[in-house]
């Protein structure tokens, strides 16, 4: 059962410009609640006149100051909400918070509603949404599947279109798998980009607060409310979100050995399907060996991280451990029989595990890989609690330890007609590049919104501007988009603006020397060639850093663009030249490279 009307938040704002107003929005979100076959999606909800009367109070016309006026929302019940009871999924911890959690905060100081509270794996603990003393939330689309977990509520209330999107958490990828088999998508942000005060821990150092949506555009819109920095979090960092536009290039990186889709031809067969799609925006993908990044995710259920479980609530599962869910209490408990020794052995190989997998990003930008190794059955579960739950975790359980960021959108549904999807991961701070790359796929993979047969609108274009307090650099060799030194702007927070080029007095030279190959860019006194380039922003902060990392011959100058705008931009010192190649013909850097083979 879903709403009357499409929940997607772009359409919804477009109907309040025409008419339509909040009230009616809601009134239809708790219709549709009250309508449905599935108890289990909600813990708790807000009293409906509370929600009308907040609905009221945006009054009749749209504020452009709040970006989700009107919109519904949900909350998984291991997330603070003042007034209403957070029970992690355990009513003998359950208690009242006085004050919400910042993240829900920023979303209703922007417009949002909040619809209510949602089922999860107790404590968080879980990738499938089955160990719940209530009503098991029911797969959107098929019921013989788990709904995934732990934000098992969350996630099945957008596919349901109950509401526009749902925060959920993700340590091990509970913001992910929910979202690959409940054909949504799931936001997994860079750790501490929200603020997980007011989140009842599962593991503090690597929590996240995760956002479901039915498409990108709408994670992006409720993610750049909800993040920002929170010093009363320890956890919580300043980083830049980045916008999501798509750069020239992005170098794509894959499972260089399938074998981990657990024997199931139909799940690999989606999985190429998927990769099919991506836009042509690189070279051709490469093949990325996993092996260091699966023996991360071993470690998130050994010494150090479920020590750090049972540390979250210590002295209720000491006082009560009869209340705790019988899986979620076998897991938790197995921290009893570890050491601090063991807890040291774990961050240690974690240190090791970070070295060895730092370098693929110096290769590749963004590495995909299927959400789920492969769909999972309620029977799979009633089979094998744990090893079941555990294959779901495959590609999720390294990305928080690895301090990565995630963003999982469906793909084309299987063969067997069941939904799939990939993630696509990347370092934190590139939260950015992912919605843009995943917004470009998902509207490739001609699938509907969840389970309630919308389509996925077209996708914006963004506006080429610089974001504010920034400082526009170009960049014509190395740094260019899916080049070799390209990370040395993204690791900083760097956003593509545009495509351009010189005016036409600039002539380029390949250096002698390297590797990596270098050119050097000339302002002449006669005319000469348009040079291309492309134009990144970076924080006022981060330039003054990338600068320092520039090597003679080459320095930061200012060029004159074909468009008459002038920025700060890569030149070289004449006295390089000598001995170096003019290469102003090929027009550019990356053809030059080309024209090498």
């Amino acid at each position: 059962m879903s709403i009357s009307h499409d929940a997607e938040i772009s359409r919804l704002l477009t109907d309040y410009r025409h008419g339509n107003k909040p009230t009616d929005t809601i009134e239809a979100a708790f219709d549709a609640i009250e309508a449905t076959d599935d108890p289990g999606i909600f813990i708790s909800l807000v009293d409906r006149d509370d929600a009308l009367a907040q609905a009221r109070e945006l009054g009749g016309r749209i504020d452009p100051t709040k970006p989700l006026y009107g919109v519904p929302f949900a909350v998984k019940d291991n997330i603070d909400v003042a007034g209403l009871p957070t029970t992690a999924a355990c009513p003998d911890y359950a208690y009242t918070p006085t004050a919400s959690a910042p993240a829900v905060d920023r979303l209703v100081e922007a417009g949002a509603i909040l619809i209510g509270k949602t089922n999860l794996d107790q404590f968080a603990t879980g990738l499938v949404g089955t160990r719940t003393p209530y009503p098991v939330p029911r797969n959107a689309l098929d019921p013989s599947l788990v709904p995934g977990g732990s934000s098992s509520g969350s996630a099945v209330a957008v596919a349901r279109g109950l509401v526009s999107f749902a925060l959920g958490t993700d340590t091990a990828g509970s913001g992910r798998v929910p979202a690959a088999l409940n054909n949504i998508v799931g936001l997994k942000p860079s750790c501490g980009a929200l603020s997980t005060r007011g989140v009842v821990p599962a593991c503090r150092s690597l929590d996240c607060i995760s956002i479901f949506a039915g498409t990108v555009a709408d994670a992006w819109s409720a993610f750049s409310v909800a993040a920002g920095y929170d010093k009363g979090d320890p956890w919580s960092r300043p980083l830049p979100l980045g916008r999501p536009t798509l750069p020239p290039s992005v170098r794509i990186g894959v499972p260089d050995d399938k074998s981990r889709v657990f024997g199931s031809d139909t799940a690999a067969a989606a999985f190429d399907a998927a990769v099919d799609l991506f836009p042509d925006v690189g070279p051709a993908h490469r093949a990325v060996d996993l092996t260091p990044f699966f023996a991360t995710a071993a470690l998130l259920y050994e010494g150090a991280w479920v020590a750090e479980r049972y540390q979250a609530i210590r002295d209720f599962i000491e006082g009560r451990p009869e209340s705790l869910h019988p899986v979620t209490r076998q897991i938790i408990e197995g921290a009893t029989s570890l050491s601090a020794a063991d807890a040291f052995a774990g961050i240690y190989r974690l240190a090791e595990l970070k070295r060895a997998t730092a370098g693929i990003w110096n290769d590749i930008d963004v590495l995909v890989v299927p959400s789920i190794p492969d769909v999972c059955t309620l029977a799979d579960i009633e089979a094998d609690p744990i090893g079941a739950n555990a294959r779901l975790g495959t590609y999720t359980n390294f990305v928080n330890l690895l301090d990565l960021c995630a963003l999982a959108v469906p793909g084309p549904f299987r063969g067997d007609g069941l939904p799939s999807g990939v993630t696509l991961i990347a370092p934190a701070g590139r939260d950015g590049l992912l919605a843009a790359v995943g917004a470009a796929l998902h509207g490739a993979a001609g699938v509907r919104i969840g389970a309630n047969g919308f389509k996925i609108p077209a996708v914006a274009a963004q506006p080429a501007e610089a974001p504010l307090a920034s400082v526009e650099v170009a960049v014509v060799g190395a740094h260019l988009s899916g080049m070799a030194l390209n990370h040395q702007l993204t690791s900083r927070g760097g956003v593509f603006v545009r495509k351009a080029e010189t005016e036409p007095t600039y002539r380029l030279f390949a250096l002698p020397g390297g590797p990596p190959p270098r050119p050097g860019l000339m302002r002449t006194n006669q005319i000469g060639n348009a040079i291309e380039t492309e134009v990144w922003a970076l924080s006022r902060e981060a330039f003054g850093d990338f600068v320092t990392t520039i090597p003679s011959p080459l320095g930061i100058g200012t060029l004159n663009l074909g468009d008459g705008t002038t920025v700060k931009g890569f030149l070289c010192e004449a006295a390089a030249i000598d001995g170096a190649r003019d290469i102003s013909s090929f027009g550019g850097w990356r053809a030059y490279i080309a024209s090498l083979g």
